[in-house]
């Protein structure tokens, strides 16, 4: 499997999509795309009737080239690489280091899109993507973009490692909805692999790391907590949110700890309940009888010694 590498040196395990996948994917999105089209098309036919020639074909042009090329660069922009085909495909577009596109990377591989596809069919487009090793169509080459798969075989994960117990719901009011999945999978890759990089790497990529997640939430992080450990931290309280979301709110203590899900650590785990004393039973009174230096009060009625004595007034 083809690994991607950031510029500090983190692999990140993305499969590439091939072209069959990739082909696809393009047919659903000229599919989709056709099919907007002649909706359009009889609609500006009914309101332009009353129009001259000329007038309708340069309408029927704007909106062919609205549709065709504008069309997927918006629906990537909007989605972080995600059009409809390859939804359906489980396939999305990513940028050289693993994070999501932006407006550019959707306006070159759009542009260039045309050419490649459209005013050749494709065979520019099957070309490039056989001829590369990881896939790569001429679009993706100048905008610096790879198709990846997103849907792959389950198999052994690494875990992200949990968080010093000090941090324990320290970051449960943090705002975690304008960060990215791109920003996440990076998040993720650098814990799992902090131990198999050089330390001096390792923290660099955990700093950064922190520092674009504390931008996406809007509180920086806070002094004295190392970078790792921060991360660490907000993963673990998305990971109790995604919990709480997906079983209700009755998710154990996670909401007021900030640690996950009850019992993800095991009995011995840092967040486990502590253990509850249970009171034992109730022991019989002594046969003994109590000595005139220490009195002692009759027992209830109900627990009399079965001889019947009754101690003196």
């Amino acid at each position: 499997m083809s690994e991607l590498v950031t510029g500090e040196a983190v692999a990140l395990e993305l499969r590439p999509a091939k072209l069959p996948s990739r082909a696809l994917a393009v047919l659903l999105d000229l599919a989709a795309a056709m099919t907007v089209y002649v909706v359009a098309t009889i609609a500006l036919v009914a309101s332009t009737s009353s129009l001259d020639q000329a007038a309708q074909t340069a309408i029927f042009l704007a909106v062919f080239l609205l549709l065709l090329v504008g069309g997927p660069i918006a629906v990537e922009t909007l989605t972080h690489g995600r059009s409809l085909g390859k939804v359906a495909c489980g396939l999305r577009v990513l940028r050289d280091d693993g994070g999501p596109i932006r407006f550019r990377h959707a306006l070159v591989r759009g542009l260039i899109g045309v050419i490649e596809i459209l005013m050749t069919m494709g065979v520019i487009a099957c070309i490039a993507s056989l001829v590369s090793s990881r896939g790569r169509r001429l679009g993706d080459v100048f905008a610096g973009t790879l198709v990846v798969r997103e849907r792959l075989p389950v198999g052994p994960v690494g875990s992200v490692p949990p968080p010093p117990p000090w941090l324990a719901g320290r970051f449960s009011g943090l705002d975690l909805s304008a960060v990215p999945d791109g920003l996440w999978l990076a998040v993720r890759q650098c814990l799992t692999r902090m131990r198999q990089l050089d330390p001096p790497v390792g923290q660099a990529m955990a700093e950064r790391l922190a520092a674009d997640l504390a931008d996406r939430t809007g509180a920086p992080v806070p002094q004295g907590v190392p970078a790792a450990a921060y991360l660490a931290a907000v993963v673990q309280e998305r990971q109790a949110r995604d919990a709480r979301r997906a079983f209700g709110h009755g998710v154990g203590g996670a909401a007021a700890t900030g640690g996950g899900p009850v019992g993800a650590f095991g009995p011995a785990g840092p967040y486990a309940p502590p253990p509850v004393d249970r009171a034992a039973p109730p022991t019989a009174y002594p046969s003994v009888p109590a000595s005139p230096a220490s009195p002692a009060s009759p027992p209830p009625a109900a627990e009399k010694p079965s001889t019947g004595f009754v101690p003196p007034a």
